[in-house]
């Protein structure tokens, strides 16, 4: 059974129509769902016009957007609010669909956070977001690829503030990636929890975050049932899952984890949001305002976030099929 799933375009200004286009010009992509577009007009016209993709010949459907004005071209590149709103507004239609249950999941294009701040609308991200239109009081970013994942107790936040380690936030972190591995693998994954400091610690030589906060949440991620272990030296635990030990990292914090994972598989690592009841998957990359418009944006990342989603929709419905 093929799963329903929506994409957004993005802000019109960067490089998420394009991208869109040349992933679903891919035969092997494209039949791995059915595909629904969501964003204006416009800005497919628009990126039509550089990749010589014309949408109608795509198969999927479209979700026509009506925050831009359809006689005016889009503009790439620019920083405008109205992209921005457009870009929110595509990200909000897609996410009730995921919540109505129209779609089983959703691929997000980059968003340009300083556009949408310009409309004087707060905006920190589209994981923040989301789980605000779905009332989820607390969310996680995941980032995966074919080699390993890692999941990030914080991200946007000052690094004094992701110090201040909670065990119980670290907890819910590894009970997250525990189900969203489950979904990806259809099998229990194998966790390993970093530590905060260097050389984890030293037993307390550097730092009692790991004795006191950490060590206890991984307790009791296991008396739970969950594979986990830790907390390990942040700077030899990624070396330790590329060799197979571990299917999915804890990081503590943003850099802990984005730094690994971009250097491992720049291009296919995807984003993906936990703690909210849809399936959520994005590229790990933004509007790129600099090539926006000159045909040069590469479209595998969004290729991989389409998998991904697939993957997790169909893991989702096995396992709720076994769970009946």
């Amino acid at each position: 059974m093929s799963e329903k799933i929506a994409i957004t375009i993005g802000d019109p200004a960067g490089v998420g129509s394009e991208i869109v286009l040349k992933a679903l010009s891919d035969p092997q992509v494209a039949q791995l769902a059915s595909w629904v577009v969501v964003g204006d007009k416009a800005a497919r016209q628009a990126a039509q016009r550089i990749t010589g993709i014309d949408p109608e010949s795509l198969p999927c459907t479209f979700v026509d957007g009506n925050m831009l004005d359809s006689g005016e071209p889009v503009v790439f590149g620019k920083l405008r609010k109205e992209y921005g709103l457009a870009a929110v507004d595509y990200v909000r239609r897609a996410t009730e669909m995921c919540l109505s249950g129209e779609v089983a999941a959703m691929v997000t294009a980059p968003i340009n956070k300083e556009a949408v701040t310009l409309s004087g609308k707060p905006f920190s991200g589209h994981t923040e977001y989301i789980a605000g239109l779905c009332k989820a009081t607390e969310s996680r970013m995941l980032l995966a690829c074919e080699r390993i994942s890692t999941i990030h107790v914080t991200t946007h936040v000052p690094l004094a503030q992701a110090c201040l380690v909670d065990s119980q936030r670290v907890l819910r972190t590894i009970e997250l990636g525990n189900e969203a591995l489950r979904l990806m693998l259809q099998r229990p994954p194998r966790i390993g929890v970093s530590g905060l400091n260097p050389h984890a610690g030293e037993h307390g030589l550097f730092g009692h975050q790991e004795q006191d906060v950490i060590a206890p949440a991984i307790e009791q991620a296991r008396a739970e049932g969950i594979q986990c272990a830790g907390p390990f030296p942040p700077d030899t635990i990624f070396v330790r899952g590329l060799r197979g030990e571990f299917d999915l990292i804890v990081a503590m914090y943003h850099d802990q984890g984005h730094i690994p994972m971009k250097i491992i598989d720049f291009n296919e690592t995807v984003n993906v949001s936990l703690g909210i009841p849809i399936i959520r998957t994005s590229v790990d990359h933004g509007t790129a305002f600099d090539i926006a418009g000159q045909g040069k944006a590469d479209a595998r990342n969004m290729k991989a976030a389409m998998r991904l989603a697939v993957r997790m929709a169909e893991g989702r419905r096995v396992l709720g099929q076994e769970a009946r």
